[in-house]
């Protein structure tokens, strides 16, 4: 009777643990679309470069006058932070510009930033009809560029992405940044490479 005993609490303890694992809560799942693009030095990155990688993205612009440098800055110290965590996650920021934003233009931007291209890719080389597609379709996220206009609608969250290519969750990039809650998250969603 005791060998039953151990053995029920040995396997209620083995549940226990197993329950006390880091999962990602409410996952989005949104599957992103393949894509190729070209970063920062002209190099491509693609989904399939970026596959069994857990990476951060955002939608950005060079000529942004309002939420842009505030998000850059946000996520350079999220940068920090994943460096400190010893986080082996990536960085992704989508030009909504592309027609304004070369390659050399976004390396212009980012050099306003203590950030390292170590891990953070800024992306370009599409049309806007394809950046305004790709956002909604892999995101569900908005972005329009209106007639006329030199500034562009879009959304200010910060996408976690899992191994898979899927979106896992998103957070405000914009204010209140919830650092501790990505940081767990990302850790979470290494688990699954």
């Amino acid at each position: 009777m005791n060998r039953v005993k151990s053995m029920a609490a040995v396997f209620c303890l083995l549940l226990l643990c197993a329950c006390g694992e880091q999962a990602i809560k409410d996952p989005l799942n949104y599957q992103i679309e393949p894509f190729s693009y070209q970063n920062q030095d002209g190099k491509t990155v693609s989904l399939k470069s970026l596959k069994g990688e857990v990476w951060i993205a955002d939608f950005i612009f060079t000529n942004c006058k309002t939420v842009c440098p505030p998000m850059t800055a946000h996520m350079t110290e999220l940068q920090k932070k994943l460096k400190a965590e010893n986080l082996d996650a990536r960085i992704v920021s989508f030009s909504v510009d592309p027609k304004n934003d070369s390659p050399k233009q976004l390396k212009a931007f980012a050099a306003k930033y203590p950030l390292s291209f170590e891990n953070w890719d800024f992306l370009t080389g599409y049309s806007q009809k394809e950046i305004e597609e790709f956002a909604y379709n892999s995101f569900k996220a908005t972005v329009k560029k209106l007639e006329g206009e030199d500034q562009v609608i879009h959304q200010t969250a910060f996408y976690l992405v899992g191994p898979d290519g899927k979106v896992l969750k998103d957070y405000n990039g914009m204010q209140n940044i919830p650092y501790d809650d990505i940081l767990a998250d990302v850790k979470a969603a290494e688990t699954l490479k």
